[in-house]
């Protein structure tokens, strides 16, 4: 692990850890008024979630930060602010509203968009819809993946970065995968890809 101590940055590389053995840090780390920061990650997105983050973005931009000003304002005009637990609340609330809207900014400065037009329907990527047959109950289900932002397993939308997503990735209709979940070994049959 290579520390440079003017900017404060952790590079990626091996560290020994005395229990596990070498370990491979993936991101860069860096610290910032005691805040941890994960280096800027592409975010994978479709079309719709794309559209539900800008919307989030608005809102909290143009509504939210408005609110919580206004909360601040009438807070401080109730006096000392020292023993003010509603101030507290509001500027702890201003203070999550800022860090989302810089977490969404980044989302979105790294955001890669997966045009449905451009899917490969032979084979599972990330905007497909997946229907599989469980081997084990046989069942039928269905899947689309999406990026790790967009996740809802109970929705039916999973990451590509899930167990799930990553054993479907780059698989055609007709093959077989086995999946490690807590249960044990899970064998999916890929159906059909929309």
């Amino acid at each position: 692990m290579t520390i440079n101590p003017t900017r404060r940055i952790i590079r990626p590389g091996l560290r020994h850890n005395k229990k596990v053995g070498p370990v491979r840090l993936f991101c860069h780390i860096h610290y910032y008024y005691g805040v941890i920061e994960v280096a800027d990650k592409k975010t994978v997105l479709t079309q719709e979630g794309l559209k539900k983050l800008e919307a989030e973005l608005q809102e909290l931009k143009l509504v939210r930060r408005k609110d919580v000003a206004g909360k601040i304002k009438e807070a401080r005009g109730q006096g000392d602010l020292s023993e003010n637990a509603e101030y507290d609340a509001a500027k702890d609330e201003q203070a999550e509203i800022e860090a989302r809207i810089a977490t969404i900014e980044k989302m979105l400065a790294n955001a890669e968009v997966i045009v449905e037009e451009d899917l490969d329907k032979d084979s599972v990527g990330v905007g497909s819809k997946v229907r599989l047959l469980d081997l084990e109950f046989n069942e039928e289900v269905e899947y689309l993946i999406v990026g790790s932002t967009e996740a809802d397993p109970i929705g039916g939308r999973i990451s590509n970065e899930s167990p799930l997503g990553m054993a479907l990735l780059r698989r055609n209709r007709g093959e077989t995968i086995s999946v490690e979940a807590p249960d044990g070994v899970i064998q999916y049959q890929i159906i059909d890809i929309v």
